[in-house]
């Protein structure tokens, strides 16, 4: 069963029971967690081909985080009976989902360690490139833009909206990104993969 969503729709949400898998069929996602403070931590960006919800459906009852549309989205939704009969009946299926997990586990990891340990600077660097290498349509294009609320950017990096609108101002004086509006354009992926990876 396929349901569009708005930007800025919610698809599920923390705490609520974790019905069934949601498979992106198109558009952008983002899966946030909230702090104790009840901010909002975005642990993880999905686009069409995605599948969001799994860990949740295979060991608890309820989601461990929420997902919200970055724009206009097409998903699939696929209730838990389904999804176990599946799961049970289909090797190649199961595979592919475990295999999906520890990649989903080991990104998890390093943007645990980046908080951990990179300055705002270069975490903001590796946040832009998450998003190149997440949505971006071919490696032919030149230049790589996205809309970005800078709410949603702060909340990926991990810090403040101020830090990051300052930070984006830099890089913009530096010629390393373009920006007009929520859309922000990569102009010199290079450098920007150069300060990214200063503290690795």
């Amino acid at each position: 069963m396929s349901q569009s969503y708005q930007k800025g729709q919610r698809i599920f949400y923390e705490g609520s029971p974790a019905l069934g898998l949601h498979c992106v069929n198109q558009g952008k996602i983002k899966v946030t967690k909230a702090s104790g403070e009840g901010k909002e931590q975005i642990v993880q960006l999905a686009k069409g081909g995605d599948v969001l919800g799994f860990q949740s459906v295979l060991t608890e009852t309820r989601y461990s985080t929420s997902a919200v549309a970055l724009e206009d989205c097409v998903v699939c939704f696929i209730p838990r009976a389904d999804f176990f009969r599946v799961w049970q009946s289909n090797v190649q299926f199961s595979t592919s989902l475990m295999q999906m997990m520890a990649r989903a586990l080991g990104a998890a990891e390093v943007q645990m360690l980046h908080l951990a340990y990179k300055p705002v600077r270069e975490r903001l660097a590796g946040a832009l490139l998450l998003l190149a290498r997440t949505f971006r349509k071919g490696d032919d294009a030149a230049h790589f833009s996205m809309s970005i609320s800078r709410e949603d950017l702060a909340s990926l990096v991990g810090t403040a909206k101020e830090t990051a609108i300052r930070l984006l101002s830099e890089f913009k004086e530096a010629g390393i990104i373009a920006s007009r509006g929520s859309e922000v354009t990569i102009l010199n992926i290079g450098e920007l993969s150069q300060i990214a990876a200063l503290y690795d």
